[in-house]
């Protein structure tokens, strides 16, 4: 009796070490699986940068981007649009090597052309103005579009009528 007692405390004793080997053996894997795909997730986004970076360089990379947003079927917002339009227009401004004379250049170069891009700017207001103006004349029927023949038809009430 007291050698099957101790047999049995012996043989629970082993099995509980087992199991708890087991528990860690589990537990490694799954760190160790956890820690492969972050480091492929990781070498992924590496190698987009990469990739970007190297068509910067070249040529036509603002085609190249809009059929890859194309393929990922990816909808841009308005401001993801935005950025990426600044991105492209954007340039990078090397002023640590000017002396002072270059600089004022430079700013004075700056200056007009954002008063150029502001003076563009109201004009396409203006013009839009003047469309929607022109959309609200036309649909309350006083005046016929242009290209259209003949006096106005007179506005009746109603869906059928």
């Amino acid at each position: 009796e007291l050698v099957t007692e101790r047999r049995r405390a012996e043989r629970n004793e082993q099995v509980r070490f087992r199991t708890e080997k087991e528990r860690e053996r589990q537990a490694k894997l799954a760190e160790e699986k956890l820690r492969k795909e972050e480091e492929e997730a990781k070498k992924r986004a590496e190698d987009d940068a990469k990739k970007k970076k190297v068509l910067s360089t070249m040529p036509h990379f603002g085609g190249y981007l809009v059929k890859a947003e194309q393929k990922r079927g990816k909808r841009q917002t308005g401001r993801e649009m935005k950025n990426r339009i600044l991105a492209e227009r954007r340039k990078p401004l090397n002023i640590d090597s000017m002396r002072e004379d270059e600089l004022r250049e430079k700013a004075k170069e700056l200056h007009d052309w954002i008063h150029q891009l502001e003076s563009e700017k109201f004009d396409l207001m203006e013009k839009l103005k003047r469309q929607k103006y022109e959309v609200r004349e036309w649909g309350a029927g006083s005046h016929p579009a242009p290209g259209k023949k003949g006096a106005p038809k007179a506005r009746l009430g109603g869906r059928w009528k």
